[in-house]
């Protein structure tokens, strides 16, 4: 393999996309968005009512993305990190975000009422972080700060030194 792969985790609205897009553009990497995927491919095995959103069928994601994660080069991006194989990632990176900075940027996404509440809820008690600590080795997992503008860049930089030194280690 000559490029890692990495994985960005963390609550809806953290900011995963944004920095996974221009990740990939600056890194020379694929980005893959789970959710994407998962709408083009019809990768559900349900529908949730309650939080009127579809179920993801991980199998049939996991089935899709494995021969890509085996090439190399691969951000990956989604809201949950449980059911992927430990061993796609070289390095797992949970953006965390201000609860006054999360509520509005769902909002504005048209989330409300118990979707809203338990997306923040979620971020209150690191529920993301902790998943990615007993799925990962502790070692590789990382949290972000992904606040501002100022975070972003400083994340991008951060994540490109990093890629750029793995690749150097083992190539």
């Amino acid at each position: 393999m000559k490029r890692p792969n990495i994985l960005l985790t963390g609550t809806p609205g953290v900011g995963k996309t944004t920095l996974g897009k221009e990740l990939a553009t600056r890194a020379g990497l694929t980005y893959i968005n789970v959710g994407d995927l998962a709408k083009e491919g019809e990768l559900y095995e349900g529908f949730d009512e309650e939080y009127e959103c579809p179920i993801l069928d991980e199998d049939r994601v996991i089935d899709e993305l494995e021969d890509k994660m085996s090439e190399g080069g691969i951000i990956v991006d989604y809201h949950g990190c449980d059911f992927f194989p430990e061993r796609w990632f070289h390095i797992v990176f949970v953006l965390r975000t201000e609860n006054s900075f999360l509520y509005d940027r769902l909002e504005s996404r048209g989330y409300k009422g118990k979707k809203l509440q338990d997306n923040i809820q979620c971020e209150i008690f690191q529920t993301i972080y902790e998943e990615a600590m007993l799925s990962y080795k502790e070692e590789i997992v990382h949290q972000l700060p992904s606040n501002t503008p100022e975070d972003l860049e400083r994340n991008l930089d951060q994540i490109t030194q990093w890629i750029e030194q793995w690749m150097k280690d083992n190539n």
